[in-house]
């Protein structure tokens, strides 16, 4: 991680947090369209969010028009550095992790593996029109999704923020793990990549 990459995630925090709360509200609605209009919108399983922090995009007008036999998890940090997954509702228990961020009353021993996921929707600071994603920083996701960069399998990876967050290209990493798509209010942006092995 340079000091341009955490000059430029301060810029993008910045900039998504400014952005009105109606605008928001409609934003978060314009989200669960796309998501749900995915070409690989799973219609059962176990689907990965996030709880939305320092103006992240919302996803719980995605979460509440989810399929029925699709279940909804939230991430929960693991001792190994990686990130499981845990269902949860609201009204459901949660606790406050080390980042001050909620996530189910669950113990990490007991919560679904990564690649029991068919969908993951990843968080994310700013974004580039060929799929690179800049995170927060701590390498979270790529930790928990390094199988992706090595073999075709589930789950699908889709990035999500503001269409104010998208920035010129960026170049990748070595740990960086490519999503499948990236979806904001305005657009859906689909690669050729996929866990089947076949475009997008």
């Amino acid at each position: 991680m340079t000091t341009d990459r955490n000059a430029l995630r301060r810029d993008l925090r910045q900039r998504r947090r400014s952005i009105p709360a109606a605008e928001r509200i409609a934003a978060a609605d314009a989200l669960a369209d796309r998501l749900l209009a995915l070409p690989f919108a799973p219609q059962s399983g176990y689907v990965a969010g996030y709880w939305s922090m320092q103006g992240e995009i919302g996803l719980h007008s995605w979460q509440v028009r989810l399929p029925k036999p699709v279940i909804y998890c939230l991430p929960v940090l693991h001792e190994d550095r990686c990130l499981r997954f845990a269902p949860w509702r609201p009204g459901d228990a949660l606790v406050t992790n080390r980042y001050g961020i909620p996530e189910p009353d669950v113990a990490s021993s007991s919560a679904l593996d990564a690649a029991a996921m068919a969908l993951v929707a990843m968080p994310l600071v700013g974004f580039d029109a060929h799929g690179q994603r800049l995170g927060m920083g701590g390498g979270w996701y790529d930790r928990s999704f390094a199988f992706r960069q090595s073999q075709a399998a589930p789950p699908w990876l889709v990035g999500v923020g503001f269409s104010a967050q998208r920035i010129e290209p960026l170049a990748a990493e070595a740990w960086d793990v490519p999503v499948d798509a990236i979806c904001t209010e305005r657009d859906t942006l689909l690669f050729a990549r996929s866990p089947a092995g076949s475009p997008a």
